[in-house]
């Protein structure tokens, strides 16, 4: 059951191995429009790879919880030691239930992932979000990031 009860408590955790399957279910956040589902996506990989991720010193998935539901989610991971920068901590997903939305569960996800960085000697946050994202980019922009970019990707041939 989904409600938008803000009187409802959120509580961020990290993931264990038992939340892979909603975890993975939660992916469609991410795919909803403006988004999209990737080409290769299979869920059953998408879980071996959780698992990976949680078994890992340099990344893990940070849960937002409201009664035991799942309501967002984030992942971050240790990145390159940058020459420039130091070492670098990736946001590679960062998703709120669209029935959530606007109550303060990705803040707290975020600033759970801010965190997580600085505990694991992070000290460069990063994310990238498809130009298509513009609510995300309201969100990220009212949490006054150091700097914006562009990001390129290219999808390599297996």
């Amino acid at each position: 059951m989904t409600d938008r009860n803000p009187a409802r408590e959120v509580i961020t955790r990290t993931a264990v191995d038992a939340d892979a399957p909603r975890l993975v279910e939660a992916c469609n956040w991410l795919f909803a429009a403006p988004g999209s589902t990737p080409v290769d996506w299979d869920p059953r990989t998408a879980g071996e790879r959780l698992v990976k991720v949680f078994a890992s010193q340099r990344s893990d998935v940070l849960l937002a919880e409201a009664d035991q539901e799942l309501v967002g989610f984030c992942s971050v991971y240790l990145d390159i030691e940058s020459v420039r920068f130091g070492q670098r901590c990736w946001v590679e997903d960062l998703a709120v239930h669209p029935a959530h939305r606007s109550l303060g569960i990705g803040a707290k996800l975020l600033d759970q992932a801010q965190r997580w960085a600085r505990e694991h000697g992070g000290i460069h946050l990063e994310l990238d979000s498809a130009l298509t994202r513009t609510e995300a980019h309201r969100f990220y922009d009212r949490h006054q990031p150091a700097s914006r970019s562009m990001c390129f990707s290219w999808q390599l041939e297996r």
